[in-house]
């Protein structure tokens, strides 16, 4: 009901013509000119002047929508028309395609019977070749016979020739033999000679040899006598051998000495070396849950791990021990009694660093937090040794309650560690409990006084009230240890490092001693040798006189016997050359006989080619009658052949023949034996008539068929069904264009009806706001504005204003004026508006709150003289304040609210009560 009532009074609450609430000044200087005169339509048009121009628009967009469908429908009748046309060029091509098709119908069927008719005449012509090779072969056979008699006699006369040149060649065969013979014995006199030379040059040779041996001989028995002579006797030697050999004996006893201690001092090296190898791996596993720790810093706190790296390269930048974090210090003597450390300890300490003193500190975080921007924690650990500090109770006392260890005894640290810990936590003041303190925790904290203790799975933390002096605990279950969890002993860790120092100077001392050893042994084996070889010498010298003794009576027995082995020269050379001149009487028999069988050779050869010779001249002649007896055979098997070639391809082509004209009957659809009819004839005569030509031209009438790809019959039915289609859209676009005029002519009857009462709207509106800025010494103008009569949703109202005269008409924008400015054209468009408004009341919301004194004294003179007309509507005017000194009307009613920390609350107020008081203070 509210809603009806509201839109009878055409009261527009989100129209800021009417309601303008002092945040939307700005927005209505925001609003663009469509809007703006939207918005002015609304409030003091006509009431069916903003729907005439919502009409417009949607006009508009139909006229735009039938106009962009009817280009669309005149786009695709021409896509049509073009594609049709295309179609139609196809359809033609259809039609030529069949015209070529036909005609190759008709090529195909012609070729068979020009094929027949082609084999038919190749059939009479092998007929008459066949005839003529039958006369041929008989000519040849009758020219043969004569050919074979005269090849016997050749034959008999080249057999009689054979066997004479047989019996020359055997008889030269053995006369050569013998000439054979006689020349071997000739060589063998030859090589008998040169063995009798041989045999006396051997021997003189053999007798030069023996005069030199024995001169060597000789001269060699003379050295050896000399060397005898120098030789001193064995009686001298003896002594110097026994002593040599003692020597020896005490040398292989102490190099055996030495030899021992090496063995000896090996042993205790590789005992030492397993040792050193045993507490390596010890080691090594110390390091492996130090680096299990490491790990966890490194995955939890990256920073301070980076810190750390960098701690251990420069540790020598640091005056005093710096320590590295807590969580890698600390060593758990029961990994078990880690969650009491963790919950007792905040976890930025556990990852911090602890210093011995301030000034190492400050190094430190200069250069991991201001130079590598790493948020590294660091404590200085007290001056103080607080780690040597005495718990208030010794821990035998607690063990009534369940207590059985102070928390800085569950640990191992370094002493800045646990001094920093002491001070910072009292660890050494922390008790630790069990299950049985949990269950008497209430007579604990009063008879223990403890401030912080722990049970097996909680932390409790006492306070004492200040005001009443009673006990206050809270306590806190435990969180499961992260960081300490891992253990190790550091003083088995550092007596294995003292162990294993100490097994590296007892082998430093081994390889020492060996080295001396070996020293020594290299020594020993040295003065070895030296005495072998004086030893060896010694020997030597005793055996060489006993040896060269030996010798010179070997060679005196050997100088008897090649003495008596001397050759006598003379008697052997005369010997030889009787030998040889035997042997040369022999030579001279041998080679008369020698030539006697030569010239015997000689003459049965000449025979022997007078009988070749002959033999050739009858071979030749044999051999050309055969050969023209072997090329008539040749002929007549050819013409044989050729004679059973023609006979089968007359065959064939009879065969070929009957087959072909079967082809050809069916080609024209011809029962056997019918004639061609006439119109099946004349076509066919028209066409070429030999087998090459209809070949081109049915290839020729092929490719031209080929050319016509993608063509079918329906493309005929497609062409005739798309011209139906043009036909109904052409019919379509011209109902399309009927129904755009119809739509123009409804667009310029609204637009008539919308456009004139606007421009009169607008123009009493420019006259008022002309006015009302004429009054204030500026120009404003306001107009209807557009860039197209015909873009109805781009109209709208222009506010241009000039509040200087040195500037030109500016348009309303929410950057070009000022505030003040703004507020003012706002305000005084409203008033242009005041007396043609329909609405019955108008509100602004502090509008004046951005104008200098001088324009908010001239707008509020225009709002009160405008709004106190008595065709006006009511107006509503709220502002925080007003100017002193304004001019007001009987008309208006001022209202005023007052609100504050000082108001009496609703329900107190008493009206009747405040005229009562008022009454009473009036005199």
């Amino acid at each position: 009901m509210v809603e009806d009532q509201i839109s009878a009074l055409n009261i527009q609450v989100g129209n800021l013509c009417q309601f303008l609430p002092q945040d939307k000044v700005g927005e209505f200087a925001k609003l663009s000119k469509i809007e703006l005169l939207e918005a002015t339509e609304k409030s003091v048009g006509p009431p069916e002047m903003y729907r005439f121009h919502c009409e417009l628009k949607n006009y508009r967009n139909r006229e735009l929508e039938l106009k962009n469908a009817l280009l669309e429908k005149n786009s695709s009748l021409e896509k049509m028309k073009q594609k049709n046309a295309r179609y139609q060029q196809d359809v033609e091509r259809y039609f030529e395609y069949k015209r070529h098709q036909d005609k190759i119908a008709m090529l195909e069927s012609k070729r068979p019977w020009v094929i027949y008719d082609n084999v038919r005449k190749q059939h009479e012509e092998v007929k008459i070749n066949r005839d003529r090779q039958k006369a041929e072969l008989k000519a040849l056979k009758k020219a043969r016979s004569p050919m074979m008699q005269q090849i016997e006699e050749a034959e008999k006369e080249c057999q009689i020739l054979d066997s004479k040149i047989r019996e020359k060649t055997a008889a030269i065969k053995e006369t050569s033999e013998k000439c054979k013979q006689q020349q071997d014995a000739l060589e063998r006199k030859d090589k008998e000679i040169e063995n009798v030379k041989l045999d006396l040059r051997k021997k003189r040779e053999a007798e030069m040899d023996r005069q030199k041996r024995i001169q060597n001989t000789r001269k060699m028995i003379d050295d050896w006598n000399n060397e005898l002579k120098n030789i001193d006797s064995t009686e001298n030697i003896q002594p110097q051998m026994d002593s040599v050999t003692s020597a020896l004996k005490k040398l292989q006893e102490e190099r055996a000495n030495v030899d021992g201690r090496i063995n000896d001092n090996h042993r205790q090296k590789e005992n030492l070396l397993q040792e050193k190898r045993g507490v390596a791996d010890r080691i090594e596993q110390f390091e492996n849950l130090m680096n299990m720790k490491e790990e966890k810093l490194r995955g939890r706190f990256r920073d301070t791990h980076i810190a750390l790296l960098w701690l251990r390269q420069n540790r020598d930048r640091f005056k005093r021990r710096v320590c590295e974090p807590m969580m890698l210090e600390i060593n758990m003597r029961d990994h078990r009694h880690a969650k009491y450390v963790e919950n007792h300890i905040s976890s930025n300490d556990m990852r911090a660093f602890v210093f011995e003193i301030q000034e190492d500190m400050e190094i430190f975080l200069k250069e991991v937090h201001d130079n590598q921007k790493l948020k590294v924690n660091a404590v200085c650990a007290p001056s103080e040794a607080w780690d040597q500090s005495k718990p208030s109770k010794p821990i035998e006392e607690l063990h009534r309650y369940g207590f059985f260890s102070y928390m800085r005894e569950l640990f191992d640290a370094p002493s800045p560690v646990m001094s920093y810990l002491c001070h910072q936590y009292r660890v050494h003041e922390v008790a630790i409990g069990s299950e049985k303190t949990r269950n008497m925790i209430e007579r604990v904290i009063k008879e223990t006084k403890l401030r912080q203790l722990y049970t097996a799975e909680e932390r409790y933390a006492i306070k004492i009230s200040p005001y009443t002096n009673e006990s206050i605990s809270s306590n806190t279950s435990l969180r499961p240890a992260q960081y300490l969890t891992v253990t190790v002993d550091a003083d088995k860790r550092i007596q294995l490092e003292n162990q294993k120092n100490e097994i590296n100077r007892q082998l430093q001392s081994l390889e020492s001693l060996k080295a001396d050893l070996v020293e020594k042994q290299k020594q020993l084996e040295h003065r070895d040798n030296e005495l072998r070889q004086q030893k060896k010498e010694l020997l030597d010298k005793k055996n060489k006189k006993k040896q060269l003794e030996s010798k010179i009576s070997m060679k005196y027995d050997s100088l008897k016997q090649m003495e008596q082995d001397a050759i006598n020269l003379e008697q052997e050379t005369e010997r030889a050359s009787s030998k040889i001149k035997q042997i040369n009487t022999e030579k001279v028999k041998l080679v008369a006989e020698f030539m006697q069988l030569i010239k015997t050779c000689i003459t049965l050869n000449k025979q022997k080619t007078a009988l070749v010779l002959q033999n050739t001249t009858s071979v030749f002649h044999k051999n050309r009658i055969e050969a023209e007896c072997k090329a008539a055979v040749v002929q007549i098997r050819a013409v044989e052949n050729q004679l059973m070639e023609l006979e089968e391809k007359k065959r064939v082509l009879l065969e070929r023949c009957k087959e072909l004209i079967r082809k050809a009957e069916q080609a024209c659809n011809l029962q056997p034996d019918q004639k061609i009819p006439e119109e099946l004839s004349k076509p066919l005569k028209a066409l070429p008539d030999t087998l090459d030509e209809i070949d081109a031209l049915l290839n020729e009438e092929r490719s031209r068929a080929s050319c016509f790809t993608g063509l079918s019959p329906s493309i005929v039915e497609e062409c005739k069904k798309r011209k139906e289609e043009i036909a109904q859209m052409t019919l379509e676009l011209e109902q399309g264009k009927k129904e755009l005029d119809n739509y123009r002519q409804n667009i310029s009857k609204v637009k008539e009806n919308w456009l004139n009462p606007l421009k009169e709207l607008v123009e009493q509106i420019n006259e008022r706001f002309s006015s009302f800025f004429r009054s204030m010494q500026c120009v404003g103008e306001v107009d209807l504005h557009t860039e197209n009569e015909e873009e109805y949703d781009k109209y709208g109202i222009r506010i241009r204003v000039k509040f200087r005269s040195s500037t030109q008409l500016h348009e309303l924008t929410q950057h070009h004026q000022s505030g003040g400015e703004k507020s003012v054209s706002t305000m005084l468009y409203l008033m242009a508006l005041q007396e043609i408004n329909r609405c019955p009341f108008r509100v602004v919301d502090e509008i004046n709150q951005g104008m200098d004194p001088v324009n908010e004294r001239r707008v509020f003179d225009v709002v009160v003289k405008t709004a106190c007309k008595e065709s006006t509507s009511q107006y509503f005017f709220i502002t925080p304040k007003l100017l002193q000194d304004l001019t007001y009307d009987k008309k208006m009613t001022v209202l005023l609210v007052y609100n504050g920390s000082s108001m009496l609350e609703s329900r107190k107020w008493n009206l009747e009560g405040f005229r009562r008081r008022r009454r009473r203070f009036q005199p």
